[in-house]
């Protein structure tokens, strides 16, 4: 059973040639072999998290009327109610989400208006987790001897999308239909996905490469970090897009709901995803794409058997 390896982020911050050196290693050998990681040692902090939750759990807790007003597709800007997926078949995912991004012009109506303390809380979560992307992109690029600035360059700050995640407890969600799950088997599309994650008996499973599908570790503070489909095509599959799925809720456990706090770390549309120059990336099969022209044909995450 291959685990899910916990990488320190905090050696890095020091600047010691060394000691980053290690970090992008370990980095790189989580990213190969399994394709997810467990951070530590980064800035996101639990009060801010904490208070993300709180707040996002009132707007959840608010009837589905209230929340009609900003109901959206899958991968869009807003509330997503519970109900099929696009490009996914019935049962659908027994969760909720609430998805925003960059706001370069504000939109007050984006926004629910009975819960105002949930859009400064969670823009100052995403604010910062795009900032640790960043400081990740620089550590990928060591990893492969590419100049510190080749994936921050090509991947800037303003490139993600975040999502807010309820999972309602089997009280709320009633009776739970065969195969049906909180989330079903996929992988991301973009580069990096970061993810504040919650315990639970219905939590997050990892299929390794050997096909067998793993609970992901729950450590306190440690966020749950994986590379998207965009990033393996990029390293010719050096590193792997795992599928991921999250359990449904659990019948020992009637009350159990969960809320995850996610942001996606996406490139540029224009920038050109093709062999790397370096010896450290595989070969690749792929021919040169734009990450938007990629993207638009994964506007979802990709489902997989």
């Amino acid at each position: 059973m291959t685990a899910v390896p916990l990488v320190d982020l905090a050696p890095w911050t020091t600047g010691d040639p060394d000691a980053r050196r290690r970090v992008a290693t370990d980095v790189d050998r989580a990213l190969c072999e399994v394709g997810v990681l467990m951070l530590t040692g980064h800035p996101i902090s639990s009060a801010l998290t904490c208070c993300v939750r709180e707040e996002a759990r009132s707007f959840f807790a608010q009837p589905p009327a209230a929340k009609a007003a900003l109901a959206c597709f899958p991968g869009g800007r807003g509330w997503v109610p519970p109900g099929p997926a696009r490009r996914s078949a019935p049962p659908p995912d027994l969760k909720e989400q609430f998805g925003f991004g960059p706001e370069p012009r504000p939109d007050p109506g984006a926004w629910p208006a009975g819960t105002p303390s949930l859009r400064p809380a969670a823009t100052a979560f995403a604010v910062r987790c795009a900032a640790l992307a960043a400081e990740l992109l620089r550590v990928l690029a060591l990893a492969l001897d590419l100049d510190d600035d080749f994936f921050v360059s090509r991947c800037p700050t303003d490139a993600w999308c975040a999502d807010l995640t309820w999972h309602p407890g089997r009280e709320a969600v009633g009776s739970v239909a065969p195969g049906q799950l909180r989330v079903g088997p996929h992988t991301d599309a973009g580069v990096l996905t970061l993810t504040d994650r919650q315990a639970g008996l219905g939590g997050l499973q990892i299929r390794t490469p050997d096909g067998a599908w793993v609970d992901a570790p729950h450590v306190p503070g440690a966020l749950t970090v994986n590379a998207g489909d965009l990033l393996a095509r990029w390293t010719g599959d050096r590193w792997r897009s795992a599928p991921h799925r999250v359990l449904p809720p659990p019948v020992e456990a009637p009350a159990e709901e969960l809320l995850s706090l996610a942001l996606r770390q996406d490139a540029d549309p224009l920038a050109v995803v093709e062999r790397l120059p370096t010896a450290a990336a595989g070969p690749t099969r792929y021919p040169p794409v734009t990450a938007g022209e990629f993207l638009r044909e994964r506007r979802e995450s990709v489902p997989v058997g």
